[in-house]
C-alpha cells in the first residue's frame, strides 16, 4: 500500500498548480464575504470598517427595483432552461435519423462552433445583425413593409433575443451530448419496432426517448442550478439603459451597485444572498440526479 502510494505521488503532485490557483482565486476572495455585514470603506478595509450585521441585507430588500431584477433573473433564465433542453433534444433527433455521414458531421461542427466564441465577440456580431437601420434582420423585415424593430432596445423583446441568442450559442454542445447518448441504445430495438411495423415516429416516441430518459433527466436537473445564473457575459455585453426593465439581472445589478455607485456592502449583500439560494438549487438538484439518473460526483 506504502508502495502505492509513492508511485502515485508524481500524478498527485501534478494536481497541486491545480489546488494553488483554485485556493487563491475560489477560496481566496470568499474572505471578501465579510463586506457584506460592514460599511465598508476600502481605505479602511476589513478591519477597520464598521461592522453593522444585516443592515445591507435590509437595505437592498427595501430598494425598489430589487424585486424587479429578482424577476428579471427567473424569468430569463428559466426560458433559456426550458429552450436549451428543447431545441438541442429535438435536433439530436433529427440528426439521428440523417444516414449521410458526411452530412451529419458538417451539421455538428456548424451548431457547435459558437459554443467556442465569447459573447464580446458573438455580442459584436449580434448588434450589427440586429441593428434597427444597417441589420440584415430588419433589412429583410422591411422588405415585407414592417417598421424597424428594436430588438436590443425594446423591453419587450429584449429577453426573447436574450434568449435565442444563448440557445443558438450553446444548443450545439447539449445536442452532442444527447447524440452521444443515443449510440447507447441497442440497434436490435429498432430492428424489432420495424418487423412489427412501427413507423419512425413511434420508434422515437417509444424506443429513442425511453433510450435517453436518464440523460434528459441528468440535464434538466443540473441545468435547475443555474436558475439565478442568467448570463452575466451575454447581457452584459448587449443591454443599455433602455432595457434596464426587462433585462437588468442579479449580476448586472451587483456590478453596477459595486463597482460603478461604490456601494461596496450592498453589492456584497446581493452577492452573498445569490449564492446561498444557489448552494441550494445545487444541492438540490445534485440530489434529484442521483434520485432520478443515478448521477454522483463522487
Amino acid at each position: 500500500m506504502k508502495r502505492s502510494s509513492f508511485s502515485n505521488l508524481p500524478l498527485h503532485l501534478l494536481l497541486l498548480p491545480a489546488v494553488i490557483l483554485v485556493l487563491i482565486y475560489s477560496y481566496g476572495p470568499m474572505l471578501g464575504i465579510v463586506i457584506a455585514f460592514q460599511k465598508f470603506i476600502p481605505a479602511k478595509g476589513f478591519f477597520e470598517s464598521q461592522f453593522i450585521g444585516w443592515k445591507n441585507f435590509e437595505y437592498v430588500f427595501s430598494l425598489s427595483d430589487f424585486p424587479k431584477v429578482m424577476r428579471n433573473t427567473l424569468v430569463i433564465s428559466v426560458m433559456k432552461i426550458i429552450a436549451g433542453l428543447f431545441v438541442p433534444l429535438t435536433v439530436s433527433l433529427m440528426l439521428n435519423e440523417v444516414r449521410q455521414y458526411f452530412f451529419k458531421r458538417s451539421v455538428q461542427t456548424l451548431i457547435y462552433l459558437p459554443h467556442f466564441l465569447s459573447w464580446v465577440i458573438l455580442g459584436g456580431v449580434l448588434i450589427d445583425i440586429l441593428s434597427p437601420s444597417t441589420g440584415i434582420v430588419n433589412s429583410f423585415i422591411s422588405l415585407f413593409g414592417i417598421e424597424p424593430i428594436y430588438f436590443l432596445g425594446d423591453n419587450s423583446w429584449f429577453p426573447f433575443v436574450m434568449v435565442f441568442s444563448d440557445v443558438w450559442k450553446e444548443f450545439g454542445f447539449s445536442t452532442i451530448v444527447y447524440l452521444a447518448a443515443l449510440t447507447g441504445i441497442n440497434p436490435a430495438l429498432y430492428e424489432a419496432a420495424i418487423m412489427d411495423g412501427a413507423s419512425r415516429i413511434r420508434q422515437t416516441w417509444h424506443i429513442t426517448l425511453p433510450g435517453i430518459r436518464y440523460m434528459i433527466v441528468l440535464l434538466l436537473t443540473l441545468s435547475l442550478g443555474n436558475v439565478l445564473n442568467a448570463g452575466f457575459d451575454q447581457i452584459f455585453n448587449l443591454y443599455s439603459p433602455q432595457v434596464y426593465e426587462s433585462g437588468d439581472i442579479i449580476d448586472t445589478y451587483v456590478y453596477r451597485m459595486g463597482l460603478i455607485s461604490a456601494q461596496f456592502g450592498p453589492a456584497t449583500a446581493v452577492g452573498l444572498f445569490k449564492s446561498v439560494i444557489s448552494l441550494i438549487l445545487i444541492s438540490t438538484t445534485y440530489y434529484l440526479a442521483y434520485r432520478f439518473a443515478k448521477y454522483r460526483i463522487f
